[in-house]
Order: C-alpha cells, then sequence, then structure tokens
C-alpha cells in the first residue's frame, strides 16, 4: 500500500497500488499521513523522496472508495475530506524537503499531493487533471495547497475546465519544477537530492520553516521574522562551523 524505506538520510516513499494507479482510499490515506508523520520525527533525515509504483504517480480516488462514498451522510462525508487533508498537511508540513516524482496519470488528488511537495519533477509524458467537476464534484480539498502553487488565474481554468494537460503545462503555471524524460525521472530527483545533502541540515529545515512563516505576512512583519531568523541561525553551532569551512576553503562538516 505505502512502502517507505530509508536509504541513508533519504526516506524513499512510494504509493504502492499499481493495479488500481496508485488510487487512494481510506486506507492508503491513513497509511501515508502515518508514514509522513512519523518521518518528520525520525533524526538525521534529510529529505523525502515520493513515487508511485508502476506506470502511473496517482489517479485520484479510488473508484470503489468513491461508490462507498456516493452513500454517505454529509457528516461523514466532511470526516472523509477532512482525512485528505491532513494526509496532504503532513506532507505540506515535514520539516525537511519532499521531493515527487510524478510518470504517467496524476488526477485529482494526487495533484493535491503533489501541490504539498516542496520539489516536482515530471516526466515529459507524464498526464494531469483536475478531474473533479468531470464527475460533478469539485476539487475542494486540493484547492488549500494547489491555489498557493498556481493561483487563482489558472485554478479558474484548470479547475472549471477539467481538461487534462501534460508536464511542460504543469511546469508553467507552478505545479511541477521539472519536467524530464521518463528515463531519466529518477536520475533528476536524485541530483536534487545531492543538493540538498550538500547544504546544511539545519538550515535547509530553517529556509523551509522560513517560507511558511513568511509568505502570508504583509512587509514589515516579513522584515522582522528574516532578521530574526538570520541572527539566530548564523550564531547557531552549523551556521558558525559552516561560515568557518567557507571562510578557510575546507568541506563543511555536514559533507560527507
Amino acid at each position: 500500500m505505502i512502502l517507505a524505506k530509508r536509504d541513508g538520510d533519504v526516506l524513499r516513499v512510494t504509493l504502492n497500488r499499481p493495479e488500481v494507479r496508485n488510487a487512494f482510499d481510506e486506507d492508503v490515506i491513513a497509511a501515508a499521513t502515518q508514514v509522513f508523520r512519523a518521518a518528520a520525527k525520525t533524526a538525521g533525515l534529510r529529505a523525502i523522496v515520493l513515487k508511485g509504483a508502476g506506470k502511473d504517480f496517482c489517479a485520484g480516488a479510488d473508484v470503489r472508495w468513491m461508490r462507498r462514498a456516493a452513500g454517505y451522510t454529509p457528516a461523514r462525508n466532511k470526516q472523509d475530506a477532512l482525512r485528505l487533508v491532513e494526509m496532504c498537511r503532513a506532507i505540506d508540513s515535514a520539516p525537511m524537503p519532499v521531493l515527487a516524482g510524478v510518470q504517467g496519470s496524476c488526477f485529482g488528488g494526487g495533484l493535491g499531493v503533489i501541490a504539498a511537495c516542496d520539489i516536482v519533477v515530471a516526466a515529459e509524458d507524464s498526464v494531469m487533471s483536475f478531474s473533479e467537476c468531470r464527475l460533478g464534484i469539485v476539487p475542494a480539498v486540493v484547492s488549500s495547497f494547489v491555489l498557493p502553487k498556481i493561483g487563482a488565474s489558472q485554478a479558474r481554468r484548470y479547475f472549471l475546465t477539467a481538461e487534462t494537460f501534460g508536464a511542460h503545462d504543469a511546469r508553467r503555471i507552478g505545479l511541477a519544477h521539472e519536467v524530464a524524460p521518463a528515463a531519466e525521472l529518477d536520475a533528476k530527483l536524485d541530483g536534487l537530492v545531492a543538493w540538498i545533502l550538500r547544504a546544511g541540515p539545519n538550515a535547509v529545515r530553517e529556509a523551509k520553516a522560513l517560507i511558511r512563516r513568511v509568505a502570508p505576512l504583509p512587509l514589515e512583519k516579513r522584515i522582522a521574522v528574516t532578521i530574526e531568523t538570520l541572527a539566530r541561525v548564523r550564531a547557531s553551532d552549523e551556521g558558525k562551523a559552516g561560515l568557518s569551512a567557507f571562510l578557510e576553503k575546507r568541506p563543511a562538516p555536514w559533507l560527507k
């Protein structure tokens, strides 16, 4: 269902339901949430790489789950929506960078998942869609994570048409950062992870936290927070060690 394997300082997480194109149901959502919450508390973990097994990244909601949900009460539907929110929140709030490699199809809730990731690499032949309106529902829950990435203007098109679009359009609107041939997807992800591992472990976490904290603030508060953060991080043991290594032209202590 969900595979999680530690590879040195990196956790490699795989959606492992290729027989249903890695579609979500209650069990998958619960398992993914647990994996990412546990990862957030794991000492020494510096990056998470998320992929889908088989030909597709994620087809969205499982058809059998949707059939069951058709008979749910409004209260039960709210509970289901909250579970999906908590899964995306667990990905989004992980203190270390989360990278996603997207191949094949990525529909519906799958786009909410990659929107919650920090870095997304899409295979150049991948196909995406906010497909909910075609099913008579709306991309409501995922919008909490998608809108900060693509903005209202792009959502007005892609939410309302529910059309399919490719990797280059995903990069253009802000859902993906890189596009690579499918055969080179893993290599591109590993290259990005290598860059992360060259940086200070605490600095990377602080930078991710800074983005989340500063982005919604007005200018004067942004300035205050950034000054405080710089002063604190520069005075930290890692900050001092990294600066000394740079000035003395020797490797930083976290480089292995």
